[in-house]
């Protein structure tokens, strides 16, 4: 199994007519009490317990540096504490908030997202951890607090133009939730990521309080290392605007760094309430280079 192998295998286990009953059939149970719809995804992870995850090219992030670590504690789940990383390869590792803002299909959900996260050490692991602390979407989601989650932020604007420009609109429909930002990658460079952030924090991902219950709803993706071993960083001077509210805040954070990927980045996640643990990056690459497509029924499907 090769990069190339792998990325056709993930997309011909997206199939678009199946994304649109599960929207569909998503309007239905919704009405459900969360703890039967909890039953239900249950059910069906029995089954299938991996979703085909694709992040679109230009998927982007902006790095806020927290002054005071302390405040992060409140929004971590049980077994988690602040943790200090590295944004690329050679960097002062910082606290920081992170605000990614991407398009997906997977076997699901097909759509635009931004997620508001908190950067941690899973203190049984020792794993480097992304914290989802919040998020919102113009197309349906699933988290075990909330259940079967209908979009948040419709007319959601995510998209790139001729000219090198990246642009987010997105608003909930509270309008307590926003993340705004347009930059210009004509003169961005593609540097080496930190690998620990990048491609351990990818193994170990959890819901944080606001966004989840109390004890973390801990999920892995599985993909090649490669395809977060660089990214392109955007010029401070080329963000025009940054504009982001959320539960959590920024935690008084200041933004320090833009980052974007200018390719599509094929993995397969952890459906709801499967755990997988690779522990190194040796341990994920050998498991993704061992992965059977023909074996896989995906989530969804």
């Amino acid at each position: 199994m090769n990069i190339l192998e792998y990325a056709k295998g993930v997309e011909r286990l997206v199939d678009p007519m199946e994304v649109g009953k599960v929207t569909y059939l998503q309007t239905k149970l919704r009405k459900l009490p969360v703890f039967l719809q909890r039953k239900i995804v249950s059910s069906a992870t029995k089954k299938a317990d991996k979703m085909p995850f694709v992040v679109e090219p230009y998927c982007s992030f902006m790095f806020y540096e927290i002054t005071e670590p302390e405040k992060m504690q409140q929004f971590l789940p049980v077994g988690f504490r602040p943790a200090k990383s590295a944004i690329f390869d050679g960097d002062t590792p910082k606290y920081y908030g992170i605000v990614t803002m991407f398009r997906v299909h997977s076997s699901v959900f097909w759509g635009a997202r931004t997620e508001f996260y908190l950067v941690a050490e899973n203190a049984e692991t020792g794993l480097l951890s992304w914290i989802i602390c919040d998020y919102i979407s113009d197309t349906i989601s699933y988290d075990a607090k909330h259940g079967l989650k209908s979009p948040d932020a419709r007319r959601a604007v995510m998209t790139t133009t001729c000219e090198g420009d990246f642009v987010c609109d997105m608003m909930d429909d509270s309008r307590k939730k926003y993340a705004r930002c347009e930059m210009n990658l004509t003169d961005a460079r593609m540097r080496k990521l930190d690998a620990r952030l990048w491609i351990e924090g990818n193994t170990s991902i959890a819901y944080g309080r606001l966004a989840g219950e109390e004890d973390a709803d801990l999920f892995s993706l599985t993909f090649f290392p490669e395809e977060m071993k660089q990214a392109l960083e955007i010029p401070m001077s080329k963000v025009r605007k940054a504009e982001v509210l959320c539960g959590t805040g920024k935690l008084g954070g200041v933004l320090e760094r833009a980052v974007s990927f200018p390719y599509a980045q094929h993995m397969l996640s952890d459906a709801p309430e499967r755990r997988t643990h690779y522990g190194s990056e040796k341990a994920l690459r050998e498991a993704v280079e061992k992965v059977n497509f023909k074996k896989i029924k995906a989530l969804g499907n």
